[in-house]
């Protein structure tokens, strides 16, 4: 029965299958694994399973089914979901499905060798999101004068009503006999250092990224936006030492060369010392800039030396500190059970809720500006943050 069984079931001879991968690929956005299954002579099996063999770098599903409903040859599209940066595989591709009379697995496979390079997540840019938000302060297409609250000069115009009176130039408007009005613009060609920590604690995983990843995600759509902004944007990274050091640019020139710099940037095991890294990166910058730090603390004592060196830097410079809150201490803070261990896991996460909101009021009280948010609103909350910084003319 059992020879019978296979003599009648689908030969893997008569099988050919072909399958494609993009070359690239960007970080948490799936892509797409594209093929085709044939038979020369004959139909497909009824039901298929479809199992490829991935590298670590790839999340999610492993297993597809596949419904040839009696055709010869079926096209196939998997959705693969990338969670790490850098060159990943897809290196077979194997089948499974029943022999005639159910009595077997058959099992053929095919290598195929296939690799993509995963990039960080730049979508937001191509797709010109990250230009959309900044249109309130750009001043039509072709010039990239920046509307604000800013101390440089612009123009001046008639006074209208419903206009701020502080904008009055009132010498102007006693030369000319009517009310005329000074209207300013954002200062360009600041100097804006984005710094991002890669140390172990960067290592967390939120969703199906690092804290690094969406701090990388976010630095490069910051970096787009100064380049809108007219700023000259740098990179830094550190970690248990001061890491690779980008000079501050202007132009799309700027954002090609951080970009390369992230896309193999990777998570130390060790723990980031934050004296060695912004006493590093304060002998770096010799004017006044906006630095952007992506870091992270566990509790107000593993903070005290981050805010001492915060605090030294804020005297030369305006500092944003950026930091992601933790979706699974949130969770633990308010449990749906209320058994004991869960009531104690509450009790624990509340107090860390408590001192990682002291730590972010001490920094705000001097007068270090922060960003403590969810991963998936960083990006626009970090964007529109540099906007009212440029409207407010602070750097």
């Amino acid at each position: 029965m059992g020879c019978a069984d296979l003599l009648l079931s689908v030969s893997t001879r008569s099988l050919a299958l072909e399958a494609e991968l993009p070359p690239h690929g960007y970080n948490g956005v799936p892509l797409k694994l594209r093929g085709g299954l044939s038979r020369k002579s004959g139909p497909l099996p009824a039901k298929i399973t479809l199992r490829p063999s991935l590298s670590d770098g790839f999340d999610g599903e492993k297993d597809f089914q596949l419904a040839p409903d009696g055709a010869d040859d079926i096209l196939f599209e998997l959705a693969l979901r990338p969670v790490q940066r850098g060159p990943q595989r897809v290196e077979e591709i194997a089948l499974c499905f029943a022999s005639r009379f159910g009595l077997f697995d058959i099992l053929p496979r095919w290598r195929l060798d296939l690799e993509t390079r995963i990039q960080p997540n730049i979508q937001p840019i191509l797709s010109g999101e990250i230009q959309t938000q900044m249109l309130p302060l750009l001043d039509g297409l072709k010039t990239t004068t920046l509307r604000g609250q800013g101390s440089e000069f612009h123009q001046l115009r008639d006074y209208m009503p419903g206009m701020d009176p502080r904008s009055i130039d009132w010498k102007r408007s006693a030369r000319m006999n009517a009310m005329v009005a000074r209207e300013t613009r954002a200062e360009r060609n600041h100097q804006i250092m984005i710094c991002v920590d890669h140390g172990h604690l960067m290592a967390q995983k939120i969703d199906t990224l690092s804290k690094l990843d969406h701090a990388i995600n976010a630095a490069l759509a910051m970096t787009w936006a100064g380049v809108l902004g007219g700023d000259n944007v740098g990179f830094y990274t550190f970690g248990a030492r001061p890491g690779q050091v980008v000079a501050p640019r202007a132009g799309r020139n700027a954002f090609g060369r951080i970009r390369a710099v992230t896309a193999e940037l990777q998570e130390s095991h060790s723990e980031s010392n934050h004296t060695l890294a912004l006493t590093h990166l304060h002998g770096l910058l010799s004017r006044r800039s906006l630095v952007i730090i992506f870091s992270d603390f566990v509790d107000s004592t593993s903070a005290e030396l981050l805010i001492e060196n915060l605090a030294v830097m804020k005297r030369q410079h305006l500092v944003l500190y950026v930091t992601l809150r933790d979706r699974h201490l949130e969770a633990m803070a308010h449990p749906e059970d209320l058994s004991m261990d869960a009531v104690a896991r509450a009790i624990s996460a509340s107090q860390l809720r408590q001192e990682r909101a002291a730590v972010l009021d001490r920094m705000r009280r001097l007068g270090i500006l922060c960003l403590d948010t969810d991963a998936s609103a960083l990006t626009p909350e970090l964007i529109s943050r540099y906007m009212d910084i440029k409207s407010q003319g602070l750097i």
